[in-house]
């Protein structure tokens, strides 16, 4: 039997301008999957709307299920700027009984609030029995925003380290159910992010000044989050990293994990059949309608 020459065929050498382009991009890859960048096909609109319906019609029992058991629901989302925490709050939010969940998002502390213990005054939003809250962002600010703007000491930091596992574990105590989550994103999607917030005027609002600061300091930003994951991802109160780069995947995979994380019961009130209506009561008159400011139809001819 004769060799098969074809496996010892000699490949043409590439000249140098082809091989460094292919160097090139070589790297270009290596470093994109190194920053989590790797690009995975991209969700259908169809699909993801029709999944993210599916979802939410579960976070609606869900709801339903922490008002039944008188359960506290404390849910945490810190994250890169411009990761999308608030498109994934909203998602959350939508469906639900605003009775029954608050979103928190303090700004910066007061001269009253600077001289408090520092979790006073998250201590003050924290849920009740048969109630959800959201922080977006949390007291994890002295652990980020405030460690590297230098808004802190560095003594208030570490001790924010050595308090923080214990203030959780205290709450978990008390009985309530924290959910932490951290969203990444790649430094390449987050300068799109900004410069698309730059260019929206409608949009402008989301970039603040500190935002516009963390782009010089991304290293800086992703040292204290790997500090502050070693020393507050705690048995009682894991920490759940969330790639966000894609913000379909993003919010699917966070709300469908939120929902694995909390055992629930359907006990959503079943079909209201509702009775008749009365009647018109035949002594009543309207009032002319043009005793009282009527909005106009801006749209009647469309």
């Amino acid at each position: 039997m004769e060799p098969d020459h074809a496996e010892y065929e000699v490949q043409p050498e590439l000249d140098g301008k082809t091989k460094k382009k292919k160097d090139k991009k070589e790297k270009k890859k290596l470093e994109a999957q190194a920053n989590g960048e790797v690009k995975r096909r991209e969700i259908s609109t169809k699909f993801y709307e029709k999944e993210l319906v599916r979802l939410q019609f579960e976070l609606v029992k869900l709801q339903y299920w922490v008002q039944h058991k008188g359960l506290k629901l404390l849910i945490i989302f810190e994250g890169r700027d411009a990761a999308g925490k608030g498109g994934i709050i909203q998602r959350i939010i939508e469906p639900l009984n605003p009775r029954g969940v608050r979103l928190v998002a303090l700004g910066k502390p007061s001269d009253v609030e600077r001289t408090q213990w520092y979790f006073q005054r998250y201590v003050a939003h924290l849920p009740a029995g048969g109630e959800i809250v959201i922080f977006d962002r949390s007291w994890y600010n002295r652990a980020g925003v405030e460690r590297v703007m230098g808004f802190c000491t560095d003594e208030e930091y570490w001790e924010f380290l050595h308090a923080c596992p214990e203030f959780e574990r205290l709450l978990v105590r008390a009985g309530i159910i924290l959910v932490k989550f951290y969203l990444s994103v790649s430094d390449a999607e987050q300068e799109r992010r900004f410069q698309s917030r730059a260019k929206d005027p409608t949009r402008r609002w989301k970039l603040s000044p500190i935002d516009i600061e963390t782009r010089n300091r991304w290293v800086e930003y992703s040292k204290v989050k790997d500090i502050m994951l070693e020393h507050t991802d705690i048995p009682e109160a894991r920490w759940y990293q969330l790639e966000a780069n894609d913000k379909s995947r993003a919010r699917l995979n966070c709300i469908r994990h939120l929902l694995s994380m909390i055992p629930y019961e359907d006990v959503v009130p079943k079909k209201i059949e509702l009775p008749p209506r009365p009647p018109a009561d035949q002594h009543y008159t309207r009032p002319p309608r043009d005793r009282h400011i009527v909005i106009p139809d801006y749209y009647s001819d469309h």
